[in-house]
């Protein structure tokens, strides 16, 4: 017997909040095992679905070992998990970015460095950095696969890591590091600390993805639960891109074959003075609906729609390919 599909969410803060609410909003509301402090869980209505709690740096790590089958993370945290391109491809498959969580990883130097201004001016720093010094400039992080990979893409050898637990923005002024290699969403810290980002020094823009792993064991019971739940993702986020229009018109089979090629629509039903049902774009709505009346269309009406569940879904057809 198969066990459960596996989920593993983020256990705190802004990133478990916006994924419960991305998930809720898709019909998916999860049901936390002995409350808010509990660290498994179930999605509500959905048989054979079982939720983790755990930190970001450990889903991302989990998905790559084949712990759980799906998860929600950074893409930083999956980069310096694994670092070279090709286990990424081999290990995890991207599901779909969730338009959260969106930070850069960002190389920053004292804004009392007022000649370095790219990774060429900081090449050169370090190398005399390292002369006059007689020791490596320190760069702070937490980052270290991916500062080492930067570095060596721009020919930068003469340096130290200075593995940071903390807060690695105030290492400078501490005096534990020259530099750091540090994730931001708006700079305004390392603004507080007087650091700038260099020009060509943001390493990765990261952002919260649904990922799949392609090391786990999928049966086809933990495949079909997994279908479900894009399913209803996809669902979701058809209905926010589609208004549904309904009216009457004279010639329904004509002005379908005019809108569909006019305003990107799918037309759900129109025929010969029958009602006209469309799924027009939101953008093209209001277009849309004044091509109609002109078209001696009667009332027009709009509404919002909460799911649209098309024929065909992407994200579980790319998914079932990724897995083989």
């Amino acid at each position: 017997m198969s066990g459960p599909l596996i989920i593993a969410i983020p256990s705190k803060g802004r990133l478990q909040e916006n994924t419960q609410s991305f998930f809720a909003r898709a019909g998916l509301p999860f049901v936390q095992a002995g409350g808010a402090r509990g660290y498994r869980g179930s999605v509500k209505g959905v048989e054979g679905v079982e939720i983790a709690f755990l930190s970001a740096s450990e889903i991302a790590r989990e998905i790559a070992g084949g712990g759980v089958h799906l998860g929600v993370t950074g893409l930083d945290l999956v980069h310096e998990s694994i670092p070279e391109p090709v286990a990424r491809e081999q290990l995890i498959h991207r599901v779909l970015p969730l338009g959260f969580g969106h930070a850069d990883v960002v190389v920053a130097v004292p804004k009392a460095w007022i000649d370095v201004r790219s990774m060429a001016d900081l090449a050169d720093v370090a190398t005399d950095f390292r002369v006059r010094h007689g020791r490596w400039m320190r760069v702070a992080t937490k980052y270290i696969h991916l500062a080492r990979s930067h570095f060596a893409a721009h020919d930068i050898s003469d340096y130290r890591i200075v593995e940071s637990l903390g807060a690695t923005e105030g290492a400078p002024a501490a005096g534990s590091a020259e530099l750091v290699i540090d994730i931001t969403t708006t700079g305004s810290t390392l603004e507080a600390n007087a650091l700038k980002i260099i020009d060509d020094g943001v390493i990765l823009r990261s952002e919260a993805h649904l990922l799949a792993s392609r090391k786990a064991a999928w049966s086809g019971a933990q495949r079909a639960a997994v279908r479900i739940i894009l399913d209803r993702i996809a669902a979701e986020a058809r209905a926010r891109t589609v208004r549904e229009l309904r009216t009457r018109v004279a010639d329904g089979a004509q002005v379908v074959r005019q809108v569909r090629q006019l305003f990107e629509c799918v037309a759900l039903s129109g025929g010969e003075g029958g009602e006209l049902v469309l799924h027009v774009p939101a953008a093209r709505v209001f277009d849309c609906a004044a091509w109609l009346k002109g078209h001696g269309a009667s009332t027009v009406s709009v509404s919002a729609l909460s799911q649209v569940f098309e024929p065909v879904n992407p994200m579980v057809d790319r998914l079932t390919a990724a897995l083989g």
